[in-house]
């Protein structure tokens, strides 16, 4: 899948973020609305390897207090060490959502978060940011 280069240059991982919505349409236009959750993210993995993305799925971070582990996240899918994608499966994004993503940018110190509702309409994006 080849893209167009981004002229945007107040974006954070431009190219990487429009490559795995990329690959989200690719799985939504092949199989459709109204699948499991987790059949998404099977088929989006193999999208993001087909397409040259390096992803982790169900990715830890650990959570640190005082220099002590006291808890972890996994992320859904984690892209070339850089970008949660968080999978959704519903009609709308909620604020536990947001703020589940916005926790795991804290948590892992990351930059950005994608955070992918595969609707009955189709593919919806939101980028979240941990500046």
């Amino acid at each position: 899948m080849e893209l167009a280069k981004v002229k945007r240059k107040d974006l954070i991982y431009p190219e990487l973020s429009y490559q795995i919505l990329g690959c989200a349409f690719a799985v939504f236009n092949e199989i459709g609305p109204g699948q499991l959750e987790n059949v998404y993210h099977k088929a989006l993995m193999i999208a993001l390897k087909n397409d040259g993305v390096g992803a982790v799925t169900q990715a830890y971070s650990s959570i640190h207090f005082q220099g002590e582990v006291v808890g972890k996240n996994f992320f859904d899918i984690l892209v070339d060490g850089k970008i949660i994608v968080e999978l959704k499966r519903n009609s709308s994004f909620s604020r536990d959502h947001i703020a589940q993503v916005t926790r795991y940018l804290k948590a892992s110190n990351l930059t950005l978060a994608l955070l992918v509702n595969f609707g009955t309409n189709g593919v919806q994006c939101k980028r979240i940011l941990n500046l």
